[in-house]
């Protein structure tokens, strides 16, 4: 079967050939895959790709020109070294710092061969001392996460808090393994050198949110730099092996070009002085050294523009390339596309010790550096002096000959001496070395001391604390001596705080949707929803620097709770008592109302009964649980078996309180079904204006339904008297009083009726007589004129005869007169 594939659908009009004949041809120019040239004839037309269209995310470098990315590279480089020029004196300190650590015993030959190279211990101490309490208050076992709500509180915004805070402490935890690892690393360096720094960013490499720890000296900022947030200009000194390199290339993040040999860098003092610490060397390093430079530019062609002009403003970019050869590797938008004023996107984390005067923090290299150097002076110079009174030297004459030469003896070994001449004792004389001064060894106690308080790792004298003294004065001294490491930790508590919320926002761009787990409440897919509803905060404590500070802390309160408990909450204060001593499973040590779930009557006296709490809830059938909870109260069995329990007040008074929960939220519905409108949550905040008027309606609602319970509460009055026996007797007797006054007035009644029936009758017997006059009255009169009205006819009839005997008579012929 042949088949036309070339008819078309409808038939084409008559002349189209000859007109398409006289057309000119249309010439269509492919330039690139972004841009199409097309002419008809004299007609030109240009199609180009709008900008617009681009990825907002895409690598600018691909698309930049060569001489403007090396122009762009060569100043940035140079910009770099002034920043790093800029610090010398203080990469001087810190290189000087380093050597004070001691970790690693030096040999010194000054002044004398083998003379002792101890470093004091000052601030290895106190930076041991503060990672290790830093660390367990900011990474507790449960997770460093808590949650907090934004605006109103719900149940559905207590179960997506729940859900976020383990989430989160699930990715810290378990999937960035690295976090806590990195977070220690930086917790040796901060105090140390005053400053540390926190990366926080997307890894296409790993597919998920990182965290890392960046030192100090890795971190180039401008002179006169105060904040990372006003900074127009931050560099980060990275160091990637070829193979991160082509990784990142593969994946897109970088462009792909044709990477030059590694550079051997000429490696800083501070490197050195670590490595020198460390006992490594770099001597294999074969990695690349990137610039990664976060800076506000206005790039050519990429101009900021308003209205269709240049502004000249400067935008954040991060533009990233290799130190040696300039080559730029990356070049990207550092702002959120929706973002109208382009503000900067931040990707580090600034932890400070103390804060300085400028970009970097002090640690304790510069502050307890002299006395630790001091410290290191008078060691060495006691041990030196204990050395040479232990083994002293001195003159010997040129005759005396020691077998062994001049080895030291060993305990419990003679030697063979040939004297020239004289005694021993005349040919030698020892040097006078004294003891170690004590005078030099109060001085270094005095020294270690105030270097110690003044870095607050000093110990607590307990002897100076009286057992008996109150937990407040313990409190105050406390707080007096770690007050200066108080301070610290809560900038710890606000900088982890910035780097928990960089990794939110990270988590909602590019993390799933969904949960990675079913959670125990809600849906998988509720994530997003959930992190934009909460806050996310450290569980770490901003006003104690220690777990001991924090057991006071409630001690005191505990103490004062013992004076008036009625007015504190007893079990909420036991529980944070326990999870500050991080007990596990608190929860179920000392259960508190918040964690109940709604019960049945029976079940809640069940746990009433047991010494457990119960807790009311709004929607409940209040009257029904009071009635249920009155009843077991009333029960003389269930009575008299609690009042056999030495916890009998405490369990009434539980029951008590419970039923008096109900009262109230049973008051509460009532007022409602009155207003015919819901109240407010409890414990929301109103305006002054709504607060007014909803205390007016109430107050007309709270009247009405007054009136309603007193009239009820009259009516069961009047049921409970006349179950009274006295009250019973005496309306029996009002019902006898009442029975014999029916009776009197029924009689009345009767002896009335009769004498109505009499009058009544005498009545009828006159209407009947009456009616009987009428009636031959009216008889007569209708016989008389039955009787004229007979006369009449008859008169008629005679009438008409003589009438008629008239007209025959008449009618008769007459006889004529003459005939017979």
């Amino acid at each position: 079967m042949a088949t036309n594939i070339d008819k078309a659908l409808f038939q084409q009009p008559v002349g189209m050939e000859e007109l398409a004949q006289d057309e000119s041809a249309i010439e269509i120019e492919i330039v690139d895959p972004e841009a199409v040239h097309i002419g008809i004839g004299p007609l030109e037309i240009d199609i180009i790709a709008s900008e617009d269209g681009d990825d907002f995310n895409t690598n600018l470098a691909d698309e930049m020109d060569e001489r403007e990315l090396t122009k762009m590279a060569g100043e940035l480089v140079g910009d770099i070294d002034n920043d790093k020029g800029s610090r010398k004196e203080w990469e001087k300190a810190y290189t000087q710092g380093l050597k004070l650590l001691g970790l690693q015993y030096e040999e010194r030959t000054e002044p004398w061969d083998g003379a002792s190279g101890v470093f004091h211990p000052m601030i290895t101490e106190a930076v041991v001392r503060f990672q290790s309490e830093a660390i367990t208050e900011m990474f507790p076992a449960q997770g460093p996460v808590r949650t907090k709500i934004i605006g109103k509180e719900t149940p559905q915004k207590k179960e997506a808090a729940l859900r976020v805070e383990d989430d989160l402490n699930y990715e810290l935890t378990d999937v960035m393994k690295e976090f806590r690892p990195e977070q220690e690393r930086m917790l040796w360096s901060l105090p140390a050198t005053g400053s540390a720094f926190k990366k926080v960013y997307f890894d296409p490499n790993l597919g998920r949110q990182v965290s890392v720890f960046v030192p100090a000296e890795d971190i180039l900022l401008p002179y006169g730099t105060t904040d990372l947030d006003t900074c127009y200009r931050l560099t980060h000194v990275m160091r990637k092996t070829k193979n991160e390199i082509l990784k990142l290339q593969q994946a897109g993040f970088y462009r792909d070009i044709d990477l030059p040999d590694p550079m051997k860098a000429s490696a800083d003092d501070i490197r050195q002085a670590k490595d020198k610490e460390t006992g490594f060397n770099d001597l294999n390093d074969d990695r690349y050294t990137l610039y990664e430079t976060h800076v506000d530019l206005d790039l050519p062609g990429f101009e900021d523009e308003e209205d269709g002009e240049p502004t000249g403003i400067a935008r954040p970019y991060v533009v990233t390339l290799i130190k040696g050869s300039n080559d730029v590797l990356a070049v990207r938008r550092n702002w959120r596309e929706e973002d109208e004023l382009r503000t900067k996107r931040q990707h580090f984390v600034h932890y400070q010790y103390i804060p300085g005067f400028g970009a970097y923090g002090f640690g304790l290299f510069h502050l307890i550096g002299g006395f630790a150097k001091s410290a290191t002076s008078i060691m060495r110079q006691l041990v030196d002096a204990g050395t040479l009174s232990n083994l002293p030297g001195g003159l010997k004459s040129r005759g005396l000959r020691i077998k062994g030469d001049d080895t030291p003896i060993a305990p419990g070994e003679f030697r063979d001496v040939d004297i020239g001449s004289g005694a021993l004792r005349d040919n030698i004389l020892p040097l006078p070395y004294k003891e170690p001064s004590s005078v030099l060894f109060q001085l270094l106690g005095t020294i270690v001391e105030e270097g110690r308080r003044f870095a607050a790792t000093a110990d607590s004298k307990i002897s100076d604390m009286s057992g008996q003294a109150p937990v407040g004065t313990t409190l105050a001294l406390l707080e007096r001596q770690l007050k200066v490491m108080t301070a610290v930790q809560a900038r710890l508590h606000y900088s982890l705080k910035q780097e928990l919320k960089l990794l939110v926002g990270i988590i909602e761009d590019y993390a799933d949707p969904d949960y990675a787990y079913d959670p125990e409440k809600g849906s998988r897919k509720a994530r997003k929803e959930d992190y934009s509803q909460v806050d996310i905060i450290p569980v770490s404590d901003p006003n104690a620097a220690t777990m001991s500070q924090r057991v006071v802390q409630y001690q005191a309160v505990i103490q004062m709770a013992q004076m008036a408990p009625d007015i504190y909450d007893l079990p909420q204060l036991h529980r944070r008592m326990l999870e500050v001593l991080g007990v596990k499973n608190a929860e179920k040590l000392v259960p508190l109302p918040d964690d109940q779930r709604p019960q049945d009557p029976v079940t809640e006296n069940q746990s009433a009964l047991k010494g457990e709490p119960i807790k009311a809830f709004q929607y409940q059938d209040h009257q029904s649980h009071i009635q249920v909870h009155m009843s077991a109260m009333q029960d003389p069995l269930i009575m008299q078996l609690v009042g056999q329990n030495p916890k009998a007040p405490m369990i009434q008074a539980a029951m008590q309180a419970h039923i008096a929960e109900h009262v109230g939220f049973g008051y509460r519905q009532k007022i409602e079904q009155q207003l015919g409108m819901p109240l407010p949550p409890e414990g929301e905040k109103l305006p002054p204006e709504i607060e007014i008027a909803l205390s007016a309606m109430m107050a007309k609602a709270a009247q009405q339904l007054l009136q309603q319970n007193q009239a009820q509460a009259s009516q069961q009055q009047a049921q409970q008297q006349q179950q009274d026996p006295v009250v019973q007797m005496q309306q029996q007797e009002l019902q006898i009083k009442q029975s014999e006054l029916a009776l009197k007035e029924k009689k009345l009644q009767i002896d009335a009726s009769s004498k109505a029936d009499e009058l009544e009758l005498k009545q009828q017997a006159l209407e009947a007589k009456m009616q009987l006059e009428g009636f031959k009255a009216g008889q007569q009169a209708q016989q008389a004129e039955k009787r004229l009205q007979s006369d009449q006819e008859r008169e008629g009839v005679r009438m008409g005869i003589d009438i008629a005997k008239s007209r025959q008579q008449m009618a008769r012929p007459q006889p004529t007169k003459g005939k017979t």
